[in-house]
């Protein structure tokens, strides 16, 4: 009976059997395929753009175009696509994750569905993890795709703009995932339409699709310019903090990494910051910096989420062990951790622009992953990106031996057992992958390993350049390679010669990491195309997973059995409390990516608003009606302020409207008190709106229609980027603040979206008013150039450009304020007193 609901229930069984029968056609048009001419094949591709036009979809062409690819592999890469990568290719081009084990192949199945729709002519990209991969992978495919007469681009971080152009304009683009989502960014900053590099968002196949969409979703991405602030408090701020006790000054808790100032302390802060109450609102300032400081000291540690390297702090990305060169800790933790390791204070940054990865890439209109290991995380692929995940059977059985945990009571004892099975192993020739979670971890191994005479690598942030060459040579005969946090990821550990009868690859995890995925990743790197390997995790009671989450019960069953550090348990009890305690951290993984989307949601729609606007302003010939009805909104809401419809006509404040018109849109006399008197609130509107308007034309009348318009573009840009910046800055901090609100009883996520729209409407009028005070107000002389509000600068970004000499920009107009019109900086000062004061 339950053999019979399985069947009935298992999705991914239905999944195969259906991608299986298209495996099968394909597999069929292989002799007809095989006799082609290279012409005839390469002939295939404009055959099937043909079709596409006159309207066939790309299912209807999915098995010829998988058939002609898989011939065109055979004659110019001399692979051959086996049927379980033919089905993993049509899965991804349904929009699915395929999830393929290590050595399957998975580089090789996605040139199917990616050459497939790129016959649509609309652009694919394939997504990558690193800068290597993305290059190795375009060169090699590269060769493919050429071949059958498609074009091949690749985006790197550091080209020119041009270059960029060029590199999204191919059939086909390869870069990382923190490229493509910094130029999507970067082309919503632009002042000119033509400064754009990416196409509309098409189809995207993600390699190492959980460590994109998963790990680094926590993350989101941001382009940031300098704020100026004093460096001085996070030096105080750090020295204070250096002085305080645990537990008698300030606590610390594991779980939630969270670090509170106690009584005691918060009483030392008012005495050494001289204060009298540390939580009053004008100390908000020192408050924030002890609390940084607090964290800097408590929860981020050396070597394991930070390295310092030349003279600079680099995170450690958690997930992969990569440094994060030129990222940096938001809400100045980033400054109280260089303050800490005495280093020169950089500047706070302030967000210019934003976005997170699950939105950046849900705005594919098809998006595909490959990965090892992602039917762990299934619930969350389908609730927020709309995936499925299809586990493609290997094409050989997998044999590897994947042996039960062993647990020690100690850190000391694990570290000593793991080298014992090392040097064991390496005096056979067995080659050895050690996987460690932290540097730190694999630098004591290393030490060890020293001591002992084992020679070996060690493969972590701090030498990835070495990574190919390293993992290239990780499966020779008695090579011990030590790989921080899957280091090596999407590189294939190849066996050499006389490894197989030593037992294949074997593979040692030195601790158990947070997410049961990644400890598969590990296991995966053994074992691959029916090789044969083993897998062992020693693990011990004070590693940091058995600390936050595993019981004291059985560390006191070890103690009470009298088992000293020599002795291991291999208990299911043991290994069932582990995975437990993995469940429970990938469960509040995804509960706080999940709670960061609702969040960005918020900030979602209010950036595709703005975006989508900012887009017509730069490609709209005419603004003059999109000018014109910001004039009126602005004029009808000051105008409605002053006559209320409750409120008699007597009490009308008719001067105040004459003050505001003077004061942003017409010259002084135009309007008086007296010519509104005894008008409705809606004449008034018309009245003042056609002066408005005949002031408006007398200035095009003194202009060219080209003058005017850039004139009017100039304006709307400055004003929508610089409240824009202000009002993604404004979200930060109220996000920052508005968990608190849980302590009177109120969701913060519902107070964050109702205060975000009030935000968001208060920025929009802000925008109406600033453009109608300008475009009426400013004069015009000669050279009017757009000009950015801000420079920005990615959070992981290397030099911009190189030696490329700027594009020439449409000859414009310069603007030129009235000398005693506001200013246009925002200061409330006149303009003569202000930014023209030296001119």
């Amino acid at each position: 009976m339950l053999g019979i609901l399985n069947k009935v229930f298992d999705q991914n069984k239905r999944d195969i059997k259906k991608l299986t029968k298209i495996a099968d056609k394909i597999e069929l048009l292989a002799d007809e395929t095989a006799a082609l001419s290279d012409e005839q094949l390469k002939g295939k591709t404009e055959e099937f753009k043909a079709r596409f036009q006159k309207g066939e979809t790309l299912d209807d062409l999915l098995v010829e175009a998988f058939a002609v690819v898989r011939e065109a592999a055979k004659r110019v890469l001399g692979l051959y696509p086996y049927p379980v990568q033919l089905m993993g290719g049509a899965s991804l081009h349904d929009g699915n994750i395929s999830e393929m084990k290590t050595g399957e192949g998975k580089t090789l199945t996605a040139t199917m569905p990616v050459y497939l729709n790129a016959l649509s002519g609309k652009g694919v990209h394939v997504v990558t993890v690193n800068e290597y991969l993305a290059t190795r992978d375009a060169a090699e495919m590269g060769q493919l795709y050429n071949f059958l007469g498609l074009t091949v681009g690749l985006n790197l971080n550091g080209l020119s703009r041009e270059d960029k152009q060029a590199a999204y304009n191919a059939d086909i683009t390869y870069g990382t995932n923190n490229e493509f989502g910094f130029d999507y960014l970067r082309d919503n900053m632009v002042l000119y339409n033509e400064q754009k590099v990416q196409r509309p968002l098409y189809y995207a196949v993600i390699d190492e699709v959980d460590s994109i969409l998963i790990d680094e979703a926590r993350t989101p991405l941001i382009i940031s310019g300098s704020a100026q602030k004093s460096t001085q408090l996070y030096v105080r701020a750090n020295i204070f903090v250096s002085s305080l006790k645990p537990e008698k000054d300030y606590t610390y808790d594991e779980k939630t990494k969270g670090v509170q100032l106690t009584e005691e302390g918060m009483s030392k802060a008012e005495r050494v910051f001289q204060i009298e109450n540390l939580f009053d609102v004008s100390n908000v300032a020192i408050n924030h910096h002890i609390t940084q400081a607090l964290k800097a000291h408590a929860s981020m540690h050396k070597d394991v989420d930070y390295v310092v390297q030349d003279g600079e702090i680099v995170i450690v990305d958690q997930f992969t062990g990569r440094l994060m060169k030129g990222r940096r800790y938001s809400d100045g933790l980033h400054q109280a951790i260089e303050a800490k390791e005495n280093l020169e204070i950089q500047n706070e940054s302030m967000t210019l622009a934003t976005i997170t990865f699950q939105n950046y890439f849900r705005m594919y209109e098809k998006l595909a992953g490959m990965t090892g290991t992602a039917k762990t995380e299934e619930e969350e692929f389908r609730n927020i990106y709309n995936m499925n995940v299809v586990v493609i059977p290997t094409n050989r059985e997998i044999v590897r031996d994947d042996r039960a945990d062993l647990i020690y009571a100690s850190m000391d004892g694990k570290f000593r057992a793991v080298v014992e099975d090392i040097a064991e192993r390496h005096k056979k020739g067995q080659p050895v992958l050690v996987g460690t979670v932290a540097i730190e971890t694999s630098e004591i191994i290393s030490k060890y390993l020293t001591k002992k005479g084992i020679p070996h690598n060690v493969l972590n942030a701090k030498n990835h350049e070495r990574e190919a060459e390293i993992i290239a040579t990780a499966g020779e005969q008695g090579s011990v390679t030590i790989a921080t946090n899957m280091a090596g990821r999407g590189t294939d550990i190849k066996l050499g010669e006389g490894v197989k009868e030593l037992g294949g690859l074997a593979v040692i995890g030195t601790e158990r990491h947070e997410s049961r995925r990644i400890d598969n990743q590990l296991r995966g790197r053994s074992g691959r195309q029916g090789d044969p390997g083993v897998t062992q995790f020693y693990l011990s009671m004070e590693d940091e997973l058995m600390r936050r989450f595993g019981s004291d019960n059985m560390k006191n069953m070890m103690t009470r059995l009298g088992m000293d550090d020599s002795q291991p348990i291999q208990s299911k009890m043991v290994s069932r409390a582990v995975e437990s305690a993995q469940k429970r951290v990938e469960g509040n993984n995804f509960d706080s990516r999940k709670q960061l989307l609702q969040y960005d949601d918020v900030l979602r729609q209010q950036r595709e608003i703005i975006y989508s606007q900012r887009n017509e302003v730069l490609t709209s010939e005419n603004l003059r009606s999109i000018v014109e009805n910001m004039i009126k909104s602005s004029l009808e809401r000051n105008i409605q302020a002053h006559t209320p419809d409750n409120a008699d006509r007597e009490s009308w404040d008719l001067q105040a409207i004459v003050d505001y018109v003077n004061g942003n849109l017409l010259n002084e006399g135009e309007v008086e008190v007296s010519d509104l008197r005894g008008k409705e609130g809606d004449e008034i509107v018309e009245f003042i709106f056609a002066k408005v308007l005949q002031s408006y034309d007398e200035k095009e009348e003194k202009l060219s229609p080209e003058q005017m318009r850039e004139f009017e573009k100039v304006i709307v840009l400055r004003a929508v980027d610089s409240k824009w910046i202000d009002h993604i800055d404004q979200m930060d901090q109220l996000r920052q603040g508005i968990h608190l609100r849980a302590y009177g009883q109120i969701d913060p996520l519902r107070e964050y979206q109702s205060e975000g729209f009030a935000m968001f409407e208060a920025m929009v009028i802000a925008i109406e008013e600033d453009v109608a005070k300008y475009i009426m107000k400013a004069e015009i002389r000669n050279n009017l150039e757009r000009e950015e509000v801000a420079k920005g600068q990615a959070v992981n970004p290397k030099e911009e450009g190189g030696d490329k000499k700027p594009k020439k920009k449409p000859a414009v107009k310069q603007l030129d304020i009235g000398r005693n019109a506001p200013c246009f900086c925002g200061s409330g000062k006149k303009y003569k007193n202000c930014h023209g004061a030296n001119l």
